[in-house]
């Protein structure tokens, strides 16, 4: 059994030293036996519901509040140290209600200790620190609670953060081996296809396009690492350059427009890896016999066109071809795809 909840600290425990000035007040001056009975009676049975109030949430603390405001009633009369049942009462108000709402309710309290204290004809010792002291300490702990409200939000929306933040590098490595892996196995199927096609027939041939599948394995092993860490591209020209290998590989003719724009590194990153996916759907789906790349600046754009002769139709996005449409999204561009004719492929990233 513990008496406070876990998230609470030691200062509770600290407050309870107030309740010593009603439950002592009536042994220090003359005082009936029935007002020293009441004095100790009514801390009694107000610890417990003092600390009740800790755990429990919401309206609920009303009851420990309403008790508090009972007893301080009763014994004002008798018990200048009753002024700290009122004190107690409001304390809990921020635990009870949010910032505005706990404020009014102040407010009603506050009248309500005004309206006994006229009625009932408390003294001064009585219901100047009912008041005072309640309205100062009141508002004070609404103020807490309300900056306590505010850090737990605080912390949780930084959890959520920090989980959408591992969600989305989780996607964002998967989104570029996919596109890594796919674009460098496509050339090495190719590459080994054709090495063993010359191997009768042209064996210095075979032996150069094992040693580029060699060469393209050990680039693919050095990509993907850069992949995990988050820096992928090797320059768009380098890029542009491999995808018209890829495609000559596959016996397809290219033609390549590139007016190198001053793209950001961000901006070129995306660039190239939608050029691969291009390409490397050009390659496995297409059955085109030519291919057109291009990539230039165009108005308030930049923008990358890859256009092939090939069987078009109007198959569905794979998972390829909608991490392209995020990525470029997330830079504030579009992405176009018209399979009327061949298929046309045309990246927009701003300037």
């Amino acid at each position: 059994m513990r008496p406070l909840p876990k998230d609470v600290d030691w200062t509770p425990y600290a407050y309870l030293f107030y309740f010593l000035y009603p439950l002592m007040l009536p042994f220090f001056f003359p005082s009936a036996p029935w007002e020293k009975a009441a004095a100790v009676g009514a801390t009694l049975l107000s610890l417990p519901i003092y600390f009740a109030a800790y755990w429990l949430c919401g309206r609920r603390v009303l009851w420990c509040i309403g008790w508090f405001m009972i007893i301080g009633t009763l014994l004002a009369k008798t018990n200048p140290g009753a002024s700290v049942y009122f004190v107690y009462a409001v304390s809990f108000l921020g635990k009870a209600f949010e910032q505005n709402t706990a404020f009014k309710w102040l407010a009603g309290l506050l009248a309500m200790m005004g309206a006994e204290a006229w009625a009932l004809r408390w003294n001064a010792g009585t219901w100047i620190p009912s008041i005072v002291i309640s309205a100062l300490i009141g508002s004070v702990v609404i103020q807490q609670m309300h900056r306590r409200r505010l850090d737990r939000a605080l912390i949780r929306a930084q959890g959520e953060v920090e989980h959408l933040a591992k969600v989305a590098e989780r996607e964002r490595i998967a989104r570029d081996l996919h596109d890594l892996l796919g674009h460098t196995l496509s050339v090495i199927v190719l590459k080994s296809e054709l090495a063993s096609r010359l191997a009768t027939t042209d064996t210095p041939r075979a032996i150069d396009e094992i040693r580029d599948v060699e060469r393209i394995s050990r680039e693919a092993l050095q990509e993907v690492r850069a992949a995990v860490r988050g820096y992928r591209s090797t320059g768009i020209a380098s890029e542009f350059r491999q995808a018209q290998q890829t495609l000559e590989t596959a016996g397809i003719q290219v033609d390549a427009k590139l007016t190198a724009p001053p793209l950001t590194p961000s901006q070129e990153n995306v660039v190239a890896l939608a050029l691969r996916e291009a390409v490397t759907n050009v390659v496995r789906h297409a059955h085109a016999s030519a291919c057109r790349l291009s990539l230039q600046q165009s108005g308030g754009w930049f923008e990358l066109e890859v256009a092939d002769n090939g069987r078009g139709g109007a198959a569905e996005e794979g998972s390829g071809l909608r991490g392209m449409r995020e990525r470029v999204e997330a830079l504030g561009g579009a992405m176009e795809r018209d399979s009327s004719a061949g298929t046309l492929l045309r990246i927009r990233v701003p300037v």
